[in-house]
């Protein structure tokens, strides 16, 4: 899945994946691109020690994962996003 995606696309889930409160579930959603997945390509986009640095924030993000997400409500969310 990842050869079909354009440069601008990598840059985004990259960005997406770096972020704490983007879930790797609303990766997949936009990409199709599972969890399992998107680490493959940051590991593969990335240099070994920024890889290790960011596998260890995610490891350690409850925020990262929808499930393990302590709230559900009360976000606030923009009218422009769907």
């Amino acid at each position: 899945m990842a050869s079909s995606l354009s440069s601008a696309d990598i840059s985004r889930i990259i960005e997406m994946a770096w972020e704490d409160r983007t879930p790797f579930e609303a990766i997949e959603h936009q990409y199709g691109l599972p969890e399992k997945e998107t680490k493959a390509l940051m590991k593969q986009q990335m240099t070994p020690s920024s890889y290790r640095m960011w596998r260890d924030r995610v490891n350690t993000r409850a925020t990262k994962h929808l499930k393990k997400r302590p709230f559900e409500v009360g976000r606030f969310k923009s009218k422009n996003q769907k």
